[in-house]
Parts: C-alpha cells; sequence; structure tokens
C-alpha cells in the first residue's frame, strides 16, 4: 500500500511566551519492509529552525526552536508511507542492551501482580510469537477498548483493573506481560488505515513487537487480535509511550498551553 498521512499539531498560550524547544517524532520508519518516500514539515509561523537526528532506538527525531515571542505554534508532518504486506526483522541489528531493555520493567508496563499473572498466559510450549499471541488473545478478551476511559498517563496494571482503555493500554499491558514471561517486547507507536472509511480523521495507534528467536521481531496489535499487515504505519518503537510520543517539548513563560491534534490518513 501507498498510504499518505497529514499530522497537524497546534500549541497555543494563554498569553505569549519568549521560547520554545520541542521534539517531534512524527517520520514514519524505513525498515521491516516499510519505506517512507516522502516526509516534510509545514510551519506556522514559517521558517522554524528545524534539525533532525536518530534517536538509540533507531527513531527519527526533529527538534525546533522557537526563540522569537508568539502565543501558536503549528506544525504539520506530511508522509507518503509505502507498506509491506507483512512485518519483517530479523533483529541481527538489536544490541543486548536493547534486548536488556525490553525485558525489564517500566513505568507504564510494571511487573505488578495482576500483570505477573496475566504472563502466567505465556508458560505454555511453543514459540516466542505463539506465546506472546496467547497473551494477545487475553488481553483483547479482558479489555474493552473505550475512548476517554484512561488517559496519557494511565499504567498497564490501572487499565487492566479497570477492564477498558485504549490502544496504548492495551500494548501496555500486553508489555508488561510478555516481559514478565521472559519475551523481548518493544512498544510501537504509528497509524492504521480503515479501508472501509477511506481517506478519515483518524488518531495515532499503539501496538507490540516481540522477539523471536526464530523470525525475529514479530509485530501483534492486541487492539485488534492480530498481526501487523500493510495497513499499519510505524513511525517509532521504544520500551514504552514515554519512549516515543509525537511532541514533547518545554517553553519558558507562565502562560497555560493548549494542544491540538488532527491526523488525516488517506490511501494514494
Amino acid at each position: 500500500m501507498l498510504i499518505g498521512v497529514e499530522h497537524t499539531t497546534s500549541f497555543t498560550y494563554a498569553a505569549r511566551i519568549s521560547e520554545a524547544y520541542t521534539e517531534l517524532r512524527l517520520r514514519p520508519l524505513s525498515s521491516g519492509g516499510q519505506q517512507c518516500t516522502s516526509f516534510r514539515l509545514v510551519t506556522d509561523p514559517p521558517g522554524i529552525r528545524v534539525r533532525a537526528y536518530r534517536d538509540r532506538l533507531g527513531n527519527d527525531v526533529q527538534h525546533l526552536e522557537v526563540l522569537e515571542d508568539h502565543d501558536r505554534i503549528s506544525i504539520t508532518a506530511l508522509s507518503e508511507v509505502s507498506t509491506a504486506a507483512a512485518f519483517s526483522d530479523s533483529a541481527r541489528d538489536s544490541s543486548p542492551l536493547e534486548v536488556h531493555d525490553y525485558l525489564a520493567p517500566t513505568e507504564y508496563a510494571p511487573f505488578s501482580e495482576p500483570l505477573v499473572e496475566l504472563a502466567a498466559t505465556a508458560d505454555g510450549e511453543g514459540t516466542e510469537t505463539e506465546r506472546a499471541a496467547e497473551v494477545m488473545h487475553t488481553v483483547r478478551s479482558l479489555l474493552v477498548y473505550e475512548r476517554g476511559a484512561t488517559d496519557v498517563m494511565t499504567r498497564a496494571d490501572a487499565a487492566l483493573a479497570l477492564g477498558r482503555g485504549v490502544c496504548q493500554d492495551f500494548a501496555h499491558v500486553m508489555l508488561a506481560a510478555c516481559r514478565r514471561a521472559g519475551i523481548p517486547s518493544r512498544y510501537v507507536s504509528g497509524y492504521l488505515y480503515d479501508p472501509l472509511e477511506g481517506a478519515a480523521d483518524v488518531e495515532t495507534h499503539a501496538w507490540v513487537d516481540v522477539l523471536d528467536s526464530q523470525r525475529g521481531w514479530v509485530s501483534l496489535d492486541p487492539t485488534h487480535d492480530r498481526e501487523q499487515t500493510e495497513a499499519y504505519v510505524r513511525v517509532a518503537v521504544g520500551r514504552d509511550y514515554a519512549d516515543v510520543p509525537p511532541t514533547r517539548g518545554v517553553f519558558r513563560g507562565t502562560a497555560e498551553e493548549t494542544l491540538d491534534v488532527a491526523v488525516r490518513i488517506a490511501l494514494l
């Protein structure tokens, strides 16, 4: 598939501020069979200085600095992405540090008792993918998708206790259980194209990669209880959401900040 994504982030302030520094993780990855064929940023006001670098997890990051007084910034990321029918990553480039990171608990995906119990669903025989798939099926049966039931700060154990959440919560619950079962797992952020809707306003999506000793990284979506398909656009990977927020930054001033996000995705 060739998929186009338009992701607009607007920051507004109740009063003028003097400086703002922002990191963006919005450029889709070129790996695992996916290729980002085009990417550009459009800013308002125009002419904002943008620098780019790659973080230690392999994500493309854009860094913006606005040093003049202002009360609004709008940033639109325009991407064209060629996706593959199936995700494929042999994991030859995974370092021992990365594997260690993807086995350790995190603030969002702790090894609390309910998640330890959930990890027991992966205790059976089979490959890491087969064991992780059992966790995925269980997570899908335990959680109901409900927007607004949780927020961006909700931990896996809280979402599990509530029995509802959004894709971020599904991913964190699966991450914690798989890691506790000894399966290296990483958080994936991106987008999901729904062919039934065509061009549509959507939200960002989150799912999970698990490391299989035979296949390498295998990508599983607990929200939809399936492997990644060509409808998925991968943007960043990390230990949990804290590693891959679309935007993160600081500003100098005392004004209240308001953040608005709009995402549109279409088949090209």
